[in-house]
């Protein structure tokens, strides 16, 4: 894939409530992926990942889960800004 072209939407909004939808549905299919991998006895976690420069399984999931916790503040800092996060 070409950076940044590539892992950027060409709209900051997804097109519909489906696109939005989708999206929330793919990232829960991914994160059952990595859930499934870091849980598979089968999997050497210090491993270096095949198709990699030196990184290991267990530093990919680490970035992967760092990366997810800084979108999800986000979108709570998005939400809260506009009034339609639950505080109680």
């Amino acid at each position: 894939m070409k950076w940044p072209d590539d892992y950027w939407p060409a709209s900051p909004a997804p097109k519909s409530a489906a696109d939005w939808d989708e999206s929330i549905r793919q990232f829960h299919a991914d994160l059952k992926a990595l859930q499934d991998l870091a849980a598979d006895p089968s999997i050497d976690l210090f491993a270096k990942i095949p198709h990699g420069s030196g990184q290991t399984y267990l530093r990919e999931l680490l970035l992967v889960a760092d990366h997810t916790a800084y979108h999800v503040g986000e979108l709570v800092v998005v939400r809260r800004l506009l009034g339609i996060w639950k505080t109680s």
